[in-house]
Protein backbone atom coordinates (compact mmCIF):
# COMPACT_ATOMS: atom_id res chain seq x y z
CA UNK A 1 0.00 0.00 0.00
CA UNK A 2 2.31 2.78 1.22
CA UNK A 3 4.86 3.56 3.87
CA UNK A 4 2.51 6.33 5.05
CA UNK A 5 -0.05 3.87 6.44
CA UNK A 6 -0.20 2.67 10.04
CA UNK A 7 -2.57 -0.04 11.27
CA UNK A 8 -3.87 -0.14 14.84
CA UNK A 9 -5.53 -3.39 15.98
CA UNK A 10 -7.64 -3.15 19.12
CA UNK A 11 -7.53 -6.42 21.05
CA UNK A 12 -7.57 -5.49 24.73
CA UNK A 13 -11.09 -6.76 25.42
CA UNK A 14 -11.41 -9.58 27.93
CA UNK A 15 -14.03 -11.51 25.94
CA UNK A 16 -15.94 -12.74 28.99
CA UNK A 17 -18.97 -13.67 26.89
CA UNK A 18 -16.92 -16.43 25.25
CA UNK A 19 -17.08 -18.32 28.59
CA UNK A 20 -13.63 -19.71 27.86
CA UNK A 21 -10.22 -19.57 29.56
CA UNK A 22 -8.75 -18.87 26.12
CA UNK A 23 -8.61 -15.14 25.27
CA UNK A 24 -11.27 -14.24 22.74
CA UNK A 25 -8.92 -13.20 19.93
CA UNK A 26 -7.03 -16.51 20.20
CA UNK A 27 -10.10 -18.51 19.27
CA UNK A 28 -9.67 -19.77 15.74
CA UNK A 29 -11.48 -19.36 12.45
CA UNK A 30 -10.33 -21.76 9.78
CA UNK A 31 -7.51 -22.98 11.98
CA UNK A 32 -6.02 -19.49 12.46
CA UNK A 33 -6.55 -17.29 15.50
CA UNK A 34 -8.89 -14.34 14.99
CA UNK A 35 -6.04 -11.94 15.74
CA UNK A 36 -4.04 -13.86 13.15
CA UNK A 37 -6.64 -13.16 10.48
CA UNK A 38 -6.62 -9.45 11.26
CA UNK A 39 -2.81 -9.36 11.30
CA UNK A 40 -2.74 -10.98 7.86
CA UNK A 41 -5.08 -8.35 6.48
CA UNK A 42 -2.99 -5.63 8.10
CA UNK A 43 0.23 -7.03 6.71
CA UNK A 44 -1.26 -7.34 3.22
CA UNK A 45 -1.50 -3.54 3.17
CA UNK A 46 2.30 -3.31 3.57
CA UNK A 47 2.02 -0.58 6.22
CA UNK A 48 4.87 1.27 7.88
CA UNK A 49 3.62 0.22 11.33
CA UNK A 50 1.33 -2.35 12.88
CA UNK A 51 0.40 -1.57 16.48
CA UNK A 52 -1.62 -4.06 18.53
CA UNK A 53 -3.33 -2.72 21.65
CA UNK A 54 -3.58 -5.26 24.47
CA UNK A 55 -4.37 -5.28 28.18
CA UNK A 56 -1.36 -5.78 30.49
CA UNK A 57 -2.24 -9.38 31.43
CA UNK A 58 -2.54 -10.61 27.83
CA UNK A 59 0.94 -12.06 27.36
CA UNK A 60 -0.42 -15.13 25.57
CA UNK A 61 -1.94 -12.87 22.93
CA UNK A 62 1.30 -10.90 22.69
CA UNK A 63 3.17 -14.18 22.05
CA UNK A 64 0.79 -15.00 19.19
CA UNK A 65 1.21 -11.52 17.71
CA UNK A 66 5.02 -11.75 17.84
CA UNK A 67 4.94 -15.25 16.35
CA UNK A 68 2.87 -14.15 13.38
CA UNK A 69 4.19 -10.62 12.84
CA UNK A 70 7.50 -10.13 14.67
CA UNK A 71 7.73 -6.48 13.64
CA UNK A 72 4.38 -5.59 15.24
CA UNK A 73 4.45 -3.13 18.14
CA UNK A 74 2.58 -4.03 21.33
CA UNK A 75 0.89 -1.09 23.08
CA UNK A 76 -0.79 -1.52 26.46
CA UNK A 77 -4.15 -0.10 27.45
CA UNK A 78 -3.72 0.02 31.22
CA UNK A 79 -7.41 0.54 32.00
CA UNK A 80 -10.38 -0.57 29.92
CA UNK A 81 -11.84 2.83 29.09
CA UNK A 82 -13.26 2.16 25.65
CA UNK A 83 -12.19 2.25 22.03
CA UNK A 84 -11.17 5.90 22.08
CA UNK A 85 -8.84 5.31 25.00
CA UNK A 86 -7.47 2.19 23.29
CA UNK A 87 -6.42 4.19 20.23
CA UNK A 88 -4.90 6.83 22.51
CA UNK A 89 -2.76 4.04 23.97
CA UNK A 90 -1.24 3.49 20.53
CA UNK A 91 -0.55 7.13 19.63
CA UNK A 92 3.02 7.21 20.92
CA UNK A 93 3.94 4.43 18.48
CA UNK A 94 2.38 6.19 15.48
CA UNK A 95 3.72 8.86 13.12
CA UNK A 96 1.76 12.12 13.17
CA UNK A 97 1.03 11.85 9.46
CA UNK A 98 -0.30 9.48 6.85
CA UNK A 99 -3.37 7.28 7.28
CA UNK A 100 -4.20 5.48 10.51
CA UNK A 101 -6.40 2.42 10.03
CA UNK A 102 -8.17 1.08 13.12
CA UNK A 103 -9.19 -2.60 13.01
CA UNK A 104 -10.54 -4.96 15.68
CA UNK A 105 -8.99 -8.22 16.80
CA UNK A 106 -12.41 -9.87 17.07
CA UNK A 107 -13.48 -8.98 13.52
CA UNK A 108 -11.57 -11.66 11.61
CA UNK A 109 -13.18 -11.49 8.15
CA UNK A 110 -12.04 -7.98 7.20
CA UNK A 111 -10.61 -8.00 3.67
CA UNK A 112 -7.79 -6.09 2.04
CA UNK A 113 -10.30 -4.49 -0.35
CA UNK A 114 -12.39 -2.90 2.40
CA UNK A 115 -9.34 -1.81 4.37
CA UNK A 116 -7.83 -0.29 1.23
CA UNK A 117 -11.04 1.61 0.47
CA UNK A 118 -10.90 3.31 3.89
CA UNK A 119 -7.25 4.22 3.47
CA UNK A 120 -7.93 5.59 -0.01
CA UNK A 121 -10.62 7.83 1.46
CA UNK A 122 -8.05 9.38 3.80
CA UNK A 123 -5.57 9.79 0.96
CA UNK A 124 -8.28 11.67 -0.97
CA UNK A 125 -8.52 14.19 1.88
CA UNK A 126 -11.04 12.86 4.40
CA UNK A 127 -10.24 13.37 8.08
CA UNK A 128 -12.18 10.25 9.09
CA UNK A 129 -13.57 7.27 7.16
CA UNK A 130 -15.92 4.72 8.72
CA UNK A 131 -16.92 1.29 7.44
CA UNK A 132 -20.68 0.99 6.96
CA UNK A 133 -22.63 -2.15 6.17
CA UNK A 134 -26.12 -3.59 5.86
CA UNK A 135 -26.17 -6.84 7.85
CA UNK A 136 -29.11 -9.29 7.79
CA UNK A 137 -29.88 -8.34 11.39
CA UNK A 138 -29.22 -4.69 12.26
CA UNK A 139 -30.27 -4.77 15.90
CA UNK A 140 -27.50 -3.67 18.25
CA UNK A 141 -25.47 -1.72 15.71
CA UNK A 142 -24.89 2.02 15.73
CA UNK A 143 -25.85 3.90 12.58
CA UNK A 144 -23.90 6.11 10.19
CA UNK A 145 -25.68 9.44 9.86
CA UNK A 146 -25.12 11.07 6.48
CA UNK A 147 -25.62 14.63 5.33
CA UNK A 148 -25.69 14.38 1.58
CA UNK A 149 -22.68 12.28 0.68
CA UNK A 150 -20.80 13.30 3.82
CA UNK A 151 -20.65 11.33 7.05
CA UNK A 152 -21.84 13.60 9.85
CA UNK A 153 -21.92 11.31 12.90
CA UNK A 154 -22.03 7.75 14.18
CA UNK A 155 -25.13 7.42 16.34
CA UNK A 156 -25.73 4.74 18.96
CA UNK A 157 -28.79 2.66 18.15
CA UNK A 158 -30.62 3.82 21.26
CA UNK A 159 -30.21 7.44 20.15
CA UNK A 160 -31.10 6.88 16.48
CA UNK A 161 -34.54 7.95 15.22
CA UNK A 162 -36.80 5.52 13.40
CA UNK A 163 -35.77 6.72 9.95
CA UNK A 164 -32.07 6.28 10.69
CA UNK A 165 -32.66 2.86 12.19
CA UNK A 166 -34.56 1.72 9.11
CA UNK A 167 -32.36 3.17 6.40
CA UNK A 168 -29.00 4.03 7.88
CA UNK A 169 -25.85 2.02 7.29
CA UNK A 170 -24.76 0.08 10.35
CA UNK A 171 -21.44 0.92 11.95
CA UNK A 172 -19.07 -2.02 11.44
CA UNK A 173 -16.44 -0.56 13.77
CA UNK A 174 -13.38 -0.19 11.56
CA UNK A 175 -12.29 3.39 10.93
CA UNK A 176 -9.48 5.31 9.28
CA UNK A 177 -8.01 8.67 10.27
CA UNK A 178 -5.79 11.32 8.82
CA UNK A 179 -2.79 11.13 11.14
CA UNK A 180 -2.18 14.88 11.05
CA UNK A 181 -5.64 15.52 12.54
CA UNK A 182 -6.23 12.35 14.54
CA UNK A 183 -4.59 13.52 17.77
CA UNK A 184 -6.76 16.65 17.79
CA UNK A 185 -9.88 14.51 17.57
CA UNK A 186 -8.70 12.01 20.17
CA UNK A 187 -7.88 14.81 22.60
CA UNK A 188 -11.35 16.31 22.08
CA UNK A 189 -13.26 13.13 22.96
CA UNK A 190 -15.50 13.51 26.00
CA UNK A 191 -15.78 11.02 28.83
CA UNK A 192 -19.01 9.02 28.68
CA UNK A 193 -19.77 8.83 32.37
CA UNK A 194 -22.73 6.48 31.88
CA UNK A 195 -20.46 3.91 30.21
CA UNK A 196 -17.12 4.79 31.76
CA UNK A 197 -15.55 5.03 28.31
CA UNK A 198 -14.25 7.24 25.55
CA UNK A 199 -15.99 6.40 22.26
CA UNK A 200 -13.83 6.42 19.15
CA UNK A 201 -16.99 6.95 17.11
CA UNK A 202 -17.32 10.46 18.61
CA UNK A 203 -14.41 11.50 16.39
CA UNK A 204 -16.75 11.69 13.39
CA UNK A 205 -18.98 14.31 15.01
CA UNK A 206 -15.93 16.19 16.29
CA UNK A 207 -14.41 16.27 12.81
CA UNK A 208 -17.70 17.40 11.30
CA UNK A 209 -17.89 20.25 13.83
CA UNK A 210 -14.52 21.47 12.59
CA UNK A 211 -15.63 21.38 8.99
CA UNK A 212 -13.42 18.40 8.17
CA UNK A 213 -14.65 15.93 5.59
CA UNK A 214 -15.74 12.48 6.78
CA UNK A 215 -16.74 9.60 4.53
CA UNK A 216 -18.76 6.39 4.89
CA UNK A 217 -17.23 3.40 3.11
CA UNK A 218 -19.89 0.81 2.33
CA UNK A 219 -18.77 -2.80 1.91
CA UNK A 220 -19.95 -6.36 2.49
CA UNK A 221 -21.39 -6.98 5.91
CA UNK A 222 -19.33 -10.16 6.12
CA UNK A 223 -16.18 -8.03 6.45
CA UNK A 224 -17.66 -6.49 9.58
CA UNK A 225 -18.82 -9.61 11.40
CA UNK A 226 -17.65 -9.41 15.00
CA UNK A 227 -17.29 -12.25 17.49
CA UNK A 228 -18.34 -11.91 21.12
CA UNK A 229 -19.67 -15.39 21.90
CA UNK A 230 -19.13 -19.00 20.94
CA UNK A 231 -22.26 -18.89 18.79
CA UNK A 232 -20.95 -15.86 16.92
CA UNK A 233 -17.60 -17.59 16.46
CA UNK A 234 -19.41 -20.52 14.86
CA UNK A 235 -21.29 -18.13 12.57
CA UNK A 236 -18.03 -16.46 11.56
CA UNK A 237 -16.52 -19.89 10.87
CA UNK A 238 -19.42 -20.71 8.57
CA UNK A 239 -19.03 -17.41 6.69
CA UNK A 240 -15.29 -17.98 6.36
CA UNK A 241 -15.86 -21.46 4.94
CA UNK A 242 -18.48 -20.20 2.48
CA UNK A 243 -16.14 -17.44 1.30
CA UNK A 244 -13.24 -19.84 0.79
CA UNK A 245 -15.37 -22.39 -1.06
CA UNK A 246 -16.59 -19.69 -3.41
CA UNK A 247 -13.02 -18.51 -4.01
CA UNK A 248 -11.94 -22.03 -4.90
CA UNK A 249 -14.84 -22.62 -7.27
CA UNK A 250 -14.28 -19.25 -8.93
CA UNK A 251 -10.66 -20.35 -9.48
CA UNK A 252 -11.64 -23.56 -11.27
CA UNK A 253 -11.96 -26.14 -8.48
CA UNK A 254 -14.87 -28.59 -8.71
CA UNK A 255 -16.68 -29.13 -5.40
CA UNK A 256 -19.30 -31.88 -5.62
CA UNK A 257 -21.03 -30.78 -2.41
CA UNK A 258 -19.52 -27.40 -1.45
CA UNK A 259 -21.11 -27.13 1.98
CA UNK A 260 -19.38 -30.34 3.12
CA UNK A 261 -15.81 -29.18 2.41
CA UNK A 262 -13.98 -27.68 5.38
CA UNK A 263 -10.71 -25.88 4.76
CA UNK A 264 -8.20 -23.77 6.67
CA UNK A 265 -6.82 -20.30 6.23
CA UNK A 266 -3.65 -21.81 4.73
CA UNK A 267 -5.33 -24.26 2.34
CA UNK A 268 -4.55 -23.89 -1.36
CA UNK A 269 -6.28 -25.87 -4.13
CA UNK A 270 -5.22 -25.56 -7.76
CA UNK A 271 -7.55 -25.31 -10.74
CA UNK A 272 -8.86 -28.60 -12.06
CA UNK A 273 -8.91 -30.33 -8.69
CA UNK A 274 -12.07 -32.30 -7.84
CA UNK A 275 -13.21 -32.58 -4.24
CA UNK A 276 -15.99 -34.99 -3.34
CA UNK A 277 -18.25 -34.71 -0.26
CA UNK A 278 -17.11 -34.57 3.37
CA UNK A 279 -13.46 -33.69 3.01
CA UNK A 280 -11.59 -31.84 5.78
CA UNK A 281 -8.35 -29.92 5.19
CA UNK A 282 -6.58 -28.61 8.27
CA UNK A 283 -3.45 -26.49 8.47
CA UNK A 284 -1.11 -25.88 5.57
CA UNK A 285 -2.56 -28.09 2.84
CA UNK A 286 -1.55 -27.64 -0.80
CA UNK A 287 -3.55 -29.50 -3.46
CA UNK A 288 -2.17 -29.57 -7.00
CA UNK A 289 -3.88 -29.35 -10.37
CA UNK A 290 -6.30 -32.11 -11.36
CA UNK A 291 -6.03 -33.90 -8.02
CA UNK A 292 -9.07 -36.04 -7.21
CA UNK A 293 -9.97 -36.28 -3.51
CA UNK A 294 -12.75 -38.74 -2.74
CA UNK A 295 -15.19 -38.50 0.12
CA UNK A 296 -14.53 -38.59 3.86
CA UNK A 297 -10.80 -37.94 3.54
CA UNK A 298 -8.98 -36.00 6.27
CA UNK A 299 -5.89 -34.03 5.27
CA UNK A 300 -3.64 -32.01 7.58
CA UNK A 301 -0.42 -30.10 6.81
CA UNK A 302 0.15 -32.14 3.66
CA UNK A 303 1.11 -31.58 0.02
CA UNK A 304 -0.57 -33.36 -2.88
CA UNK A 305 0.97 -32.99 -6.35
CA UNK A 306 -0.87 -32.87 -9.67
CA UNK A 307 -3.08 -35.74 -10.83
CA UNK A 308 -2.86 -37.67 -7.55
CA UNK A 309 -5.89 -39.58 -6.25
CA UNK A 310 -6.74 -39.54 -2.54
CA UNK A 311 -9.39 -41.57 -0.74
CA UNK A 312 -12.12 -42.31 -0.05
CA UNK A 313 -11.59 -42.45 3.73
CA UNK A 314 -7.89 -41.57 3.47
CA UNK A 315 -5.96 -39.76 6.17
CA UNK A 316 -2.94 -37.61 5.36
CA UNK A 317 -1.20 -36.38 8.50
CA UNK A 318 1.45 -33.67 8.89
CA UNK A 319 4.43 -34.14 6.62
CA UNK A 320 2.64 -36.27 4.03
CA UNK A 321 4.01 -35.44 0.57
CA UNK A 322 2.09 -37.16 -2.21
CA UNK A 323 3.71 -37.08 -5.65
CA UNK A 324 2.22 -36.70 -9.10
CA UNK A 325 -0.18 -39.47 -10.13
CA UNK A 326 0.29 -41.22 -6.80
CA UNK A 327 -2.66 -43.03 -5.21
CA UNK A 328 -3.56 -43.11 -1.51
CA UNK A 329 -6.68 -45.20 -1.18
CA UNK A 330 -9.31 -46.15 1.36
CA UNK A 331 -8.28 -46.48 4.99
CA UNK A 332 -4.66 -45.60 4.26
CA UNK A 333 -2.89 -43.32 6.74
CA UNK A 334 0.25 -41.43 5.69
CA UNK A 335 2.35 -39.46 8.17
CA UNK A 336 5.65 -37.65 7.59
CA UNK A 337 6.19 -39.67 4.43
CA UNK A 338 6.79 -39.12 0.74
CA UNK A 339 5.18 -41.08 -2.08
CA UNK A 340 7.00 -40.32 -5.31
CA UNK A 341 5.44 -40.14 -8.77
CA UNK A 342 3.00 -42.96 -9.48
CA UNK A 343 3.45 -44.77 -6.16
CA UNK A 344 0.33 -46.54 -4.92
CA UNK A 345 -1.03 -47.54 -1.53
CA UNK A 346 -4.62 -48.39 -2.30
CA UNK A 347 -5.93 -50.18 0.79
CA UNK A 348 -5.71 -50.44 4.57
CA UNK A 349 -2.12 -49.38 5.25
CA UNK A 350 -0.10 -47.24 7.65
CA UNK A 351 2.88 -45.44 6.12
CA UNK A 352 4.73 -43.44 8.75
CA UNK A 353 8.20 -41.90 8.42
CA UNK A 354 8.69 -43.51 5.03
CA UNK A 355 10.20 -42.62 1.66
CA UNK A 356 8.44 -44.50 -1.12
CA UNK A 357 9.96 -44.41 -4.58
CA UNK A 358 8.31 -43.76 -7.93
CA UNK A 359 6.00 -46.50 -9.14
CA UNK A 360 6.22 -48.56 -5.96
CA UNK A 361 3.17 -50.63 -5.07
CA UNK A 362 2.19 -51.02 -1.42
CA UNK A 363 -0.15 -53.94 -0.82
CA UNK A 364 -3.19 -53.94 1.43
CA UNK A 365 -2.45 -54.14 5.12
CA UNK A 366 1.18 -53.01 4.87
CA UNK A 367 2.54 -51.38 8.02
CA UNK A 368 5.74 -49.42 8.47
CA UNK A 369 6.69 -50.17 12.07
CA UNK A 370 8.35 -46.83 12.73
CA UNK A 371 8.30 -46.48 16.52
CA UNK A 372 10.32 -48.58 18.96
CA UNK A 373 8.78 -47.02 22.05
CA UNK A 374 11.50 -44.38 22.33
CA UNK A 375 12.31 -43.00 18.88
CA UNK A 376 10.89 -42.90 15.35
CA UNK A 377 12.81 -44.57 12.51
CA UNK A 378 12.50 -44.29 8.73
CA UNK A 379 11.60 -46.85 6.11
CA UNK A 380 12.82 -46.55 2.52
CA UNK A 381 10.99 -48.36 -0.27
CA UNK A 382 12.74 -48.11 -3.61
CA UNK A 383 11.31 -47.14 -6.97
CA UNK A 384 9.42 -49.88 -8.77
CA UNK A 385 9.34 -52.17 -5.76
CA UNK A 386 6.37 -54.33 -4.78
CA UNK A 387 5.35 -54.89 -1.17
CA UNK A 388 2.85 -57.72 -0.81
CA UNK A 389 -0.26 -57.53 1.33
CA UNK A 390 -0.13 -57.84 5.11
CA UNK A 391 3.58 -57.07 5.30
CA UNK A 392 5.30 -55.37 8.23
CA UNK A 393 8.44 -53.34 7.60
CA UNK A 394 10.32 -52.87 10.88
CA UNK A 395 12.27 -49.61 10.70
CA UNK A 396 14.97 -48.64 10.18
CA UNK A 397 14.90 -50.72 7.02
CA UNK A 398 15.36 -50.34 3.27
CA UNK A 399 13.59 -52.20 0.48
CA UNK A 400 15.65 -51.77 -2.67
CA UNK A 401 14.57 -50.62 -6.10
CA UNK A 402 12.63 -53.23 -8.03
CA UNK A 403 12.55 -55.57 -5.03
CA UNK A 404 9.59 -57.77 -4.12
CA UNK A 405 8.43 -58.42 -0.57
CA UNK A 406 6.22 -61.49 -0.37
CA UNK A 407 2.79 -61.13 1.22
CA UNK A 408 2.68 -61.66 4.95
CA UNK A 409 6.37 -60.98 5.49
CA UNK A 410 7.92 -59.26 8.48
CA UNK A 411 10.98 -57.47 7.13
CA UNK A 412 13.64 -56.60 9.69
CA UNK A 413 16.72 -56.38 7.45
CA UNK A 414 17.48 -54.47 4.27
CA UNK A 415 16.34 -56.00 0.98
CA UNK A 416 18.76 -55.43 -1.93
CA UNK A 417 17.69 -54.03 -5.29
CA UNK A 418 15.77 -56.54 -7.45
CA UNK A 419 15.74 -59.12 -4.62
CA UNK A 420 12.81 -61.24 -3.47
CA UNK A 421 12.28 -61.26 0.30
CA UNK A 422 10.16 -63.81 2.16
CA UNK A 423 9.97 -63.62 5.93
CA UNK A 424 7.27 -65.99 7.10
CA UNK A 425 7.17 -69.56 8.40
CA UNK A 426 6.58 -72.40 5.94
CA UNK A 427 2.97 -73.56 5.67
CA UNK A 428 2.19 -76.98 7.17
CA UNK A 429 -0.77 -79.05 5.90
CA UNK A 430 -1.99 -82.09 7.94
CA UNK A 431 -4.43 -84.19 5.92
CA UNK A 432 -7.73 -85.21 7.55
CA UNK A 433 -6.84 -83.49 10.82
CA UNK A 434 -9.63 -80.87 10.76
CA UNK A 435 -12.35 -83.25 12.14
CA UNK A 436 -9.98 -84.40 14.89
CA UNK A 437 -9.30 -80.82 15.92
CA UNK A 438 -13.00 -79.94 15.93
CA UNK A 439 -13.76 -82.92 18.19
CA UNK A 440 -10.97 -81.91 20.55
CA UNK A 441 -12.50 -78.44 20.86
CA UNK A 442 -15.96 -79.90 21.53
CA UNK A 443 -14.62 -82.24 24.23
CA UNK A 444 -12.88 -79.35 25.98
CA UNK A 445 -16.07 -77.26 25.86
CA UNK A 446 -18.12 -80.12 27.34
CA UNK A 447 -15.68 -80.59 30.23
CA UNK A 448 -15.73 -76.88 30.95
CA UNK A 449 -19.53 -76.77 30.92
CA UNK A 450 -19.80 -79.77 33.30
CA UNK A 451 -17.70 -78.11 35.99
Amino acid sequence: MTDRVSVIILAAGRGTRMRSPLPKVLHSIGGLSMIGHVLRTARSLRPANIVVVLAPEMEDVAIEVRRLVPEAIIALQREQHGTGDAVRSAVEALPAEGAWLVLYGDTPLMTNATATAMITSIERGAAVAAFGMTPPESRGYGRLQLRGDQLAAIVEERHADEELRRNGLCNAGAMAFDGTRASTLLDAMEWRADKGEFYLTDCVHLADQRGWSCEAIEASWVDGVGVNSQAQRAEAEQLFQERRRTEFMDAGVTLTAPSTLFVSADTSIAAGARIEPYVVMRGNVAVGANVHILGFSHIEDATIAADAVIGPFARLRPGANIGERAHVGNFVEVKNSTLETGAKANHLSYLGDADIGAGANIGAGTITCNYDGVAKHRTTIGAGSFVGSNSSLVAPVRVGEGAIVAAGSVITADVPDEALALARSRQTVLAERAPVLRQTFKDRAAVKKAR
